[in-house]
């Protein structure tokens, strides 16, 4: 394995870092908040007291889409996170890293044995982190655990109607100007249809609930028939 000679802050996002090694390559990462442990193998590298955590692109749509030189990235250190679709919770980790323990991630995740994987792997070894095992198409049914509003929506669902879900919960829990990030899995949604048909009438629902789009990225090389969007309630 090659070694990681230094790091440096990420240019544009808060909590982000560029980890060098001594091939000349660089890797994001974020200061992992529970040191020592991996959540899906990823290399740990340490300076001095603080341990970086390598965040790899083909596994997490966050880490591609600042590759694919994403505008605005509003999760910051504090910020409230409501997470749709946390999965085994690869992303949801890094996350956890850059809002530290002043911030706090609601993680929802449908699938019982993929939420039994996000609790052992991240939120037993995080504070910051809330489970919640919920379908995001019904919002209303975790208003008793998020019992907050929150500065940002992450949603990566395999859903049809993936914006709709996402708006329906920004009605619930989102803070006026808030935003979402958005993974579009054009796929997900109509295989039928074109990509490109399936990203603009998806954009198009969110610009009628209200939002205006900020950034669109799309996530090629790192996920095929992606796009992901960047976008804040107007």
């Amino acid at each position: 394995m090659v070694a990681a000679v230094k790091y440096e802050p990420h240019e544009k996002f808060e909590g982000v870092y560029w980890v060098e090694f001594e091939d000349g390559s660089k890797r994001l990462a974020t200061a992992n908040l529970a040191p020592g442990i991996r959540v899906y193998g990823e290399q740990l590298v340490k300076f001095g007291d603080l341990e970086l955590r390598v965040w790899n692109p083909y596994r997490s749509k966050l880490a591609g889409a600042i590759l694919k030189e994403l505008k605005e990235m509003p999760i910051r250190r504090g910020s409230k996170v409501l997470y749709l679709g946390a999965a085994a919770g690869t992303t949801p980790s890094h996350v956890s890293d850059i809002i530290g323990d002043q911030g706090i991630l609601y993680g929802v995740e449908f699938a019982p044995r993929v939420m039994r994987e996000f609790v052992e792997k991240v939120a037993v070894h995080r504070k910051n982190v809330v489970p919640i095992l919920a379908d995001a198409r019904f919002p209303h049914k975790y208003a008793y655990v998020v019992a907050e509003k929150v500065d940002v929506i992450y949603a990566d669902i395999a859903q049809p109607f993936q914006s709709k879900i996402v708006a329906d919960n920004a009605e619930f829990y989102l803070k006026p100007g808030g935003y979402i990030m958005q993974a579009i899995k054009a796929m997900s949604i109509d295989v039928t249809k074109e990509p490109s048909e399936t990203y603009k009438r998806e954009i198009d629902h969110l610009e009628e609930r209200g939002f205006e789009i900020i950034d669109v990225v799309h996530l090629e090389p790192y996920d095929v028939a992606h796009a992901f969007v960047v976008a804040r309630l107007k």
